[in-house]
């Protein structure tokens, strides 16, 4: 029933808001306790909620507050570091084959992940040891399991339809993957110079409504009553730091190869109907790191692109350079993933679907991969947190640096993909990297 659906009421969610506003330096540690019981009572308590929510909105930021985090456009251009990376934008001739690897490691990264999403580490870590794939190195397949992996399928996991050897003959459909189809849609509509609104109305009229989730949700909701975007972020909505963004920006890297800058500001302004501060730079970031990879094979540049396009003083940027120190100090796959989980608490809904600490495993698994498509893919989704949307972005980067991916990462699926949006029900990677190619020229 609608009423029992996720992520459309605020009460439930109150103490992630206060979690929110806290991390965000606002003043509103005295709420805790309030938040807390409401978010207990639930829905009863919209009305509360929605009031206690615009107290702590306007409450003022903490004078100790160590970071400038703007979400408007302007304020984060001038918050950017003074380094750039220079890099040469690709030409259209150079980049069918990119693009077919780019559409091909999204999907195949986001299957990989698909069928243990929500699954905490020590669950995942028995599911991969008892089919003989730990450390993980290839898709998990459903004829592979024992007695003790059937039983563990039967009472903890949703996705019994994605194992790589249940599949319906195409990848099954995922926001993941959604998101970057529509945003192909979305310049086909309304052309490269889109704003943010018509972000919102392709959302509504291309993708139905159930088909998001937790930001995206709230925001489509926002704009069904009429609110426009900025607004629509940030309207009883306790998820705008969340991952939602971070999964859509891959396209506008695709359609910018080699220029980060552009890719960024086009993620910008997808990101800014349902997203603030950081949720806005994850998308900036993961799009900037996809448009370098284009043109660079270097991994260490591929990042550093990226976080160009975010402001030198946000949480997403310490952490991000916490991992390339890590990885400095020569620190290997689990050892960074160990203090990842030390930083981030995957047993919090609010920790375990943030933006930072699943950027901080993207970058975790670029780096210790070393450029190999299945070691990157890989090493993203067993760092477990939010597996199909780190394996979605780790293989789109992957896949575009590569030209291409190896083919057993591709046999499940057979290149083709189910979505849900509107005139693209089935497609394949081939269709998909031409018709960007198009847009790319254009």
């Amino acid at each position: 029933m609608l009423s029992d659906q996720l992520w459309i009421s605020l009460a439930p969610y109150m103490a992630i808001e206060w979690k929110q506003c806290m991390e965000q330096g606002l003043d509103v540690e005295q709420y805790e306790l309030l938040c807390r019981e409401i978010a207990n009572k639930g829905r009863e308590c919209e009305k509360p909620a929605r009031e206690l929510a615009k107290k702590l909105h306007s409450a003022p930021l903490r004078p100790d507050y160590p970071y400038d985090e703007p979400s408007d456009l302007a304020g984060i251009l001038a918050a950017r570091p003074k380094r750039r990376h220079l890099l040469k934008p690709a030409a259209p001739c150079d980049m069918a084959e990119k693009l077919r690897g780019a559409w091909l490691g999204r999907i195949s990264g986001c299957l990989l992940g698909k069928p243990v999403e929500g699954a905490r580490r020590p669950l995942l870590y028995k599911l991969l040891k008892g089919t003989g794939n730990y450390p993980m190195r290839k898709y998990i397949r459903r004829c592979e399991f024992g007695p003790a992996e059937k039983e563990l399928v039967l009472t903890d996991w949703r996705w019994d339809r994605c194992w790589a050897d249940t599949l319906n003959g195409a990848a099954p459909e995922d926001d993941d993957t959604n998101y970057t189809v529509f945003a192909l849609k979305l310049l086909q509509c309304y052309g490269r110079d889109f704003t943010p609104a018509d972000v919102l109305e392709g959302w509504m009229r291309f993708i139905p409504y159930l088909s998001l989730c937790t930001a995206e949700r709230v925001a489509y909701r926002n704009g069904a009553m009429g609110l426009l975007p900025p607004e629509t972020a940030v309207r009883n909505n306790p998820f705008r730091e969340w991952i939602g963004a971070q999964i859509r920006g891959d396209f506008f890297g695709y359609v910018n190869p080699g220029d980060p800058s552009a890719a960024a500001e086009m993620a910008w302004r997808d990101a800014s109907i349902s997203h603030v501060k950081n949720g806005i730079y994850g998308e900036m970031f993961c799009s900037a790191m996809t448009a370098a990879a284009a043109v660079t094979d270097d991994i260490r540049t591929i990042i550093e692109a990226g976080l160009d396009e975010i402001p030198a003083n946000c949480r997403l940027r310490r952490d991000v350079e916490q991992v390339l120190a890590w990885y400095g100090e020569g620190l290997d796959r689990e050892a960074i993933i160990d203090k990842i989980h030390g930083v981030y608490d995957e047993t919090s809904n609010h920790d375990w679907c943030h933006t930072i600490s699943n950027a901080m495993i993207v970058v975790m698994a670029l780096l210790v991969g070393g450029g190999d498509f299945g070691k990157s893919v890989c090493a993203s989704v067993q760092a477990a947190f939010d597996t199909d949307c780190n394996g979605a972005t780790v293989g789109s980067i992957l896949g575009m640096r590569n030209a291409g991916i190896p083919e057993e990462w591709i046999e499940p699926f057979g290149g083709r993909l189910q979505t849900s949006i509107q005139g693209y029900g089935e497609v394949t990677a081939e269709q998909m990297a031409t018709l960007t190619l198009e847009q790319m020229k254009k």
